[in-house]
């Protein structure tokens, strides 16, 4: 069998030419995209960084799962500003002997999450490196009356979490030790798997959110993207806006299945710190938070209530309690 053309043995023409096939024509050759935004939208640009051996591996992630990932990552911030896609831009670092077929695979997988969620890629730059990197750009457009910030959250409102934590996690842990799945039923498996390879941007949220707040004066709420964990994100939302948060352990959005397989104390820690769901996380007043939670059905659930108190604490039940830090979810530069 003969060993594919590299990107070396390509060189940057031959691999922009490759590339080209996955943006649109009339957006694409000038030293910049112009792109309209729609009447009375601002725009909402979030930027992400993928790296090769960071954030995924050959052993874990297929090239078609990394450029869904690393579109995913951008689409779940704009979504936790309330806004829709208009476009991505891909800053790609390759090693020279990275093989053409896995560079158009990853972005075979890039337009497949575009191609769901909306957006096209209008543009990127390439440079050589000693690893893989994915920096993707992308551009949103909301409305300013319906931007969501962090810091809106006030004492009182309802927290949601917008679906089952934990599940990224779990599928990195079966990716990683194959035989562990024949302890779990095939359908849990595979939505675990699912999860970490290809997770959802919770857009479906923003125009949830967007119908139920169309006939209401407007609200103080505050969102964010469960990416870095749920932990992490309440903390973030508690801290932007000045509260504090007590949630209910029974409350949790924990898949029956993860309990079952590795515990409920462990199920915590993953659901708590596991990072990468991309779920979204709202604080909103409780009738807002119970028409979306009816609307969206379950796992979207409320976990708990924001405080005047500072402290974030998760309540065990039988009168036990435990405070939730930074410290105890992963932060880049001081974990490995």
């Amino acid at each position: 069998m003969e060993n594919p053309q590299t990107v070396e043995q390509a060189g940057e023409l031959g691999l922009l030419e490759r590339l080209f096939q996955f943006c649109p024509g009339d957006v694409i050759g000038d030293d910049g995209a112009v792109i309209p935004l729609n009447a009375g939208q601002q725009l909402v640009v979030t930027t992400d960084i993928l790296v090769e051996g960071v954030h995924f591996s050959d052993r874990t992630t297929p090239p078609a799962s990394v450029g869904w990932r690393a579109v995913a990552a951008n689409l779940s911030d704009l979504a936790a500003m309330g806004a829709t896609p208009i476009g991505i831009t891909v800053g790609l670092s390759l090693p020279g002997p990275t093989p053409l077929t896995w560079v158009e695979a990853m972005y075979q997988g890039m337009a497949a999450c575009l191609d769901i969620w909306g957006g096209t890629i209008v543009g990127g730059d390439l440079s050589r490196s000693p690893t893989v990197q994915v920096a993707i750009t992308a551009l949103g457009q909301v409305a300013p009356e319906r931007a969501l910030y962090r810091h809106g959250a006030v004492p009182g409102q309802a927290i949601v979490a917008t679906g089952y934590h934990g599940l990224s996690r779990a599928g990195l842990e079966l990716l990683l030790h194959s035989e562990a799945e024949q302890k779990i039923e095939p359908q849990a498996a595979h939505r675990w798997v699912q999860a970490h390879q290809r997770p959802q941007p919770r857009l479906d949220v923003v125009a949830a959110l967007a119908e139920i707040l169309a006939d209401q004066k407007p609200v103080a709420l505050a969102a964010m993207d469960s990416s870095d964990g749920l932990g992490n994100a309440i903390l973030h939302l508690c801290q932007a806006s000045g509260v504090g948060a007590r949630l209910r352990v029974d409350q949790l959005p924990l898949d029956p299945a993860l309990i079952q397989w590795v515990g409920l104390a462990q199920g915590i820690d993953w659901c708590l710190y596991g990072g990468e769901d991309f779920e979204l996380v709202l604080c909103l007043p409780d009738p807002v938070a119970q028409r979306l939670v009816h609307r969206l059905g379950s796992p979207c659930t409320i976990i708990g209530h924001t405080t005047d108190d500072p402290a974030v604490v998760l309540d065990l039940g039988a009168g036990h309690s435990q405070t939730i830090s930074f410290s105890q979810g992963f932060q880049h530069f001081t974990d490995p």
